[in-house]
């Protein structure tokens, strides 16, 4: 796509009937330098949402390539032919495309997309090319899914609740006609009233809809004020819905809790199938629908516990644990026939396929999900299966963002390579592997290190520390554009996964529990950074640390415990938890499940875990990167480090990235512009190595 002129002509359907011509949307060229530049981030791909037809014969796939004339991502779809390899663009235009859902029969694909102007459901019919708007909706649509009969598609969308009680209360002043008075106030009355991306949530609900798949009006099915199913399941008889939801007058306070529910579609009667203490949460009927099969997670007072997959018994409503003793959080699982499934797990910084019989019995299927994180190397990837057992996935590496596989007969095949044309000609870092014990308690801590372009190891090079988010996430072997540009600049680039990480179990987990941040886990960066050393290729003259979200948190707390690093990132970090938590969009999660209690009952405990409490042993030079819109880790808390840092005339900048919330590389220029700004004040105090 990114040397295709815009004359490629895709003749891809018809709107409402009517025949539409699309184009490939402008893209990026590639660069001529033989090394990854900051500017070919513009001409990066990546395959997400991919969806393999009921037999197996074809999969659709979401395509993302960035616009450099608008700063955009755009989504298309692509339609792949599973045993020729061959594919075409479904929809390649300038609008976006997303939830492709085939219907039962597989001639037709559901999906949502803002061709109309606003996001709304269509239908494409494939043998005939063409392509019906199915809905005029006021929101936006989500959650597709279609009735095993094919007669109707279900989805969310979010519906108004009733004012504040105090607005309704307020005397009404009438404003003459033609004037101009200030904005009214917004009332705020509700415990969740913030969301990072969004900003002061409006008064309204997700609701659960039906729509017929041959057009018409869409019938809401529930209401109140509750959230209502973001994992929709139909009976198999297309008489019912099945759904996750919260539904209790405290649902707000319950940030681990939810039930399965069954609505029937005729009397809109409402049934609960589950009452566990926990989350319950994604559906799925077995093949003979006498089962089903769904994730389960304890709601206790902990920061971290595995997704369990459980199964209940329709007839006796006993309910099965399948992987009580696996100790990996299950992520998605279907059914392959009525006594075994597909899952996806994390395991030791890598995502994983396998198969696993009801008796619990666990066999690989594939290691190489990945690839759809494009900033850093985080853990991801999804995939889908046929009703005869074929597997399509999201296939990444280290060297290269996720393709489209194919698994069928325990053979995996990459049926695309959507950044040959980029990076096939481009020199990339290198991906090694490292394990070592912490000093604190010789805890083993597995972490990777990229080594630049043209590496020569009898040569002394820059290091970097960069330290993941979560912090209940993983990194893995996977590709990371930022990490790429690091390295080409002659950064060694060393990454692991400290205590607390996901991906090696519960106990591993929970070696962070209230001790976010703290010594242990620096220990855990301190002990890489010397296993680095070691190897002999790393100037210890030129040590550097960086980290965003729960990774900025560390790296600000490991300045106030060492002064070894030459330069630190601080990237959207918590710096004082006493003032995040009753700031923040996650205080209801975040105040019992990752701390012992509220702040004014553990003040200590909260002062102990800020890396403010640190500041005056701070020498590092620190440049601090946050979103103005950040509601997760306020740029308040940012702008408190670089007070106390210039009080205290430490060497300091603040960049503040307009409009941005958490997700600061959320377009491709603000990627590049995160990893400049960092590289240049490394560069400032970089020296040369020996």
């Amino acid at each position: 796509m990114k040397h295709t002129p815009l004359a490629i002509k895709i003749l891809a359907g018809a709107l409402l009937g009517s025949a539409l011509l699309y184009t490939v949307p402008a893209v990026a060229s590639t660069t001529s330098s033989p090394y990854f530049e900051a500017e070919d981030i513009f001409a990066l791909e990546y395959a997400s949402e991919v969806q393999i037809s009921p037999d197996g014969s074809q999969i659709v796939y979401v395509r993302a390539s960035n616009d450099i004339m608008t700063d955009s991502t755009r989504n298309n779809l692509w339609l792949l032919d599973v045993k020729t390899g061959k594919q075409l663009p479904l929809f390649a235009d300038n609008f976006n495309y997303s939830q492709p859902r085939w219907s039962p029969d597989g001639k037709k694909l559901a999906f949502i997309s803002n061709v109309s102007g606003s996001r709304q459901i269509h239908l494409h019919y494939l043998a005939d090319n063409k392509t019906a708007q199915l809905s005029r909706l006021p929101q936006s649509p989500a959650n597709l899914s279609w009735s095993p009969d094919g007669t109707q598609l279900a989805f969310t969308m979010n519906v108004a609740a009733s004012e504040a009680d105090v607005k309704k209360r307020v005397k009404k002043v009438k404003k003459p006609a033609g004037a101009k008075w200030s904005e009214s106030a917004v009332v705020l009355d509700r415990a969740r009233y913030q969301a990072d991306g969004q900003g002061f949530l409006k008064p309204q609900f997700r609701q659960i809809f039906v729509l017929p798949a041959t057009g018409g009006s869409a019938r809401q099915l529930t209401s109140g004020d509750f959230h209502h199913g973001s994992d929709l399941t139909f009976s198999p008889d297309s008489k019912a819905l099945l759904f996750s939801a919260n539904l209790d007058p405290e649902w707000e306070y319950q940030p681990r809790d939810s039930n399965l529910y069954r609505l029937d579609l005729a009397s809109n009667k409402l049934s609960a199938l589950t009452s566990m203490a926990g989350d319950e949460s994604a559906p799925v009927f077995s093949p003979d629908g006498k089962q089903l099969a769904f994730l389960w997670n304890s709601n206790a007072l902990v920061p971290y516990s595995n997704n369990k997959l459980k199964v209940l018994n329709l007839s006796s409503n006993n309910i099965n644990d399948i992987t009580a003793e696996f100790d990996r959080s299950i992520a998605a699982a279907n059914w392959l026939s009525n006594q075994s499934f597909v899952v996806q797990y994390d395991d030791r910084g890598q995502r994983k396929l396998a198969t696993l019989s009801h008796k619990g019995k666990l066999t690989e299927l594939t290691a190489s999900l990945g690839g759809v994180s494009q900033p850093q190397p985080y853990l991801s990837g999804s995939y889908s299966v046929s009703d005869n057992g074929i597997i399509a996935y999201t296939h990444g590496t280290s060297q290269r963002p996720s393709d489209v596989a194919v698994l069928q007969k325990g053979k995996s095949t990459v049926l695309t390579a959507l950044n040959e044309d980029l990076l096939g000609h481009k020199k990339l870092a290198q991906v090694h592997e490292i394990s070592y014990k912490s000093s604190f308690d010789g805890e083993e801590i597995q972490g990777w290190y990229m080594t630049p372009p043209d590496f020569d190891p009898s040569k002394k090079y820059p290091l970097l520390l960069e330290i993941h988010g979560g912090p209940h996430l993983a990194y893995g072997a996977q590709w990371s554009a930022e990490m790429q540009r690091y390295a080409k600049e002659g950064y060694v680039v060393f990454y692991d996964n400290h205590r607390g990480s996901s991906s090696y179990g519960e106990r591993f987990a929970l070696l962070l529990q209230n001790k976010y941040s703290s010594p242990e886990d620096y220990a855990d960066h301190d002990s890489g950074v010397n296993a680095m050393l070691e190897l002999g290729f790393i100037d210890e003259n030129n040590l550097f640390i960086g980290g965003g979200s729960a990774g900025g948190i560390a790296a600000a707390y490991a300045i106030g415990l060492t002064n070894r690093y030459k330069a630190a990132a601080v990237v959207k970090p918590v710096i004082n938890w006493l003032s995040k938590v009753l700031t923040g969009d996650s205080y209801l999660y975040q105040t019992f499940h990752q701390f012992p209690g509220v702040p004014w009952e553990h003040m200590e405990h909260y002062w102990q875990r800020s890396p403010l409490s640190l500041v005056g042993n701070v020498q590092t030079p620190t440049i601090i990167i946050t979103g103005e819109q950040d509601r997760r880790t306020p740029i308040s808390e940012s702008e408190q480090f670089y007070q106390a840092l210039q009080i205290r005339r430490v060497d300091t900048a603040l960049v503040r990235i307009p409009g941005s919330p958490h997700g600061i590389s959320n377009t491709p220029s603000r990627m590049i512009e995160k990893v400049e700004y960092m590289l240049a004040w490394y560069e400032k105090y970089r020296t040369p190595s020996k």
